[in-house]
Parts: structure tokens; C-alpha cells; sequence
């Protein structure tokens, strides 16, 4: 995480579950972004098989569910977005984006701040207690 941007930042949170960070700073200081969800377009065979589950939303839904779900585990750590074997795709679209801003979710230092960003309405998004 303390890297430059751009890199895949992958840890393992509560023994259990892999989570997919973007590292988005300058080398040495710790500033990444959490990928908790995608919304599925190819591939979708793959991802039923690894997580076990027909539902769509329920493929990608979580920063665990998205990591069993592409296979990704700590192996990929530090691979570059730019050109390593993992890209980030946006759908480039003429709709304006309608962005919501809320509650972290899933933890309890800081859970307060506002620093998560979802499209707003969007089924494919885990939804927290």
C-alpha cells in the first residue's frame, strides 16, 4: 500500500477473505482504494464455478465475494493496473453517473467517515448491516 499508484495492493482480512485495493499515492505513503464490488460482464461461467452461486449480484457483491469470485488472492499483489495481467475497466458512457457518498462499512475505527462511493442504486453493491 505504501507504493506508487496504480499497483494492486491484495491483503488478507480476518484470516479469511482476500481484499483488492488499488494503491493510489506517492511511494511511502499508505493510500489505497477498496474495490468492494463489480458489476460482472464477461467471464461470469468462471466466477459462478468459484464462488458457487447463480444469483448475478451475488457474484462480485463484497471485497471477498469479488476476490473468490476473479480469483484473486495475495499472488497478485504489486502487479501494475497499467500493464500487468489485471485491467480496470470503466464503460464509457453519455449518462451522467449518479454517485452516492455514505458510511464505511465492515469496521469499526472511523466508521463514521464518509469514503464510500457507489453508484447510486446499483444492484450489484453489498448493501452492510
Amino acid at each position: 500500500m505504501f507504493e506508487r499508484g496504480g499497483l494492486v495492493y491484495v491483503y488478507l482480512v480476518y484470516g479469511v477473505h482476500n481484499c483488492f485495493n488499488v494503491t493510489s499515492g506517492r511511494p511511502g505513503r499508505g493510500e489505497a482504494v477498496l474495490i468492494r464490488a463489480v458489476k460482472p460482464f464477461e467471464g461470469i461461467e468462471l466466477m459462478v464455478a468459484n464462488r458457487g452461486t447463480e444469483k448475478p449480484e451475488d457474484l462480485c457483491s463484497g471485497p471477498g465475494k469479488l476476490c473468490r469470485a476473479f480469483g484473486i488472492d495475495r499472488r497478485y499483489n504489486g502487479i501494475s493496473l497499467v500493464d500487468g495481467e489485471i485491467h480496470l475497466l470503466v464503460p464509457v458512457t453519455d449518462e451522467k453517473l449518479k454517485i452516492s457518498v455514505t458510511k464505511r462499512i465492515g469496521i469499526t475505527k472511523a466508521a463514521g467517515l464518509r469514503r464510500r462511493f457507489a453508484l447510486r442504486g446499483s444492484r450489484w453493491v453489498s448493501r452492510g448491516k
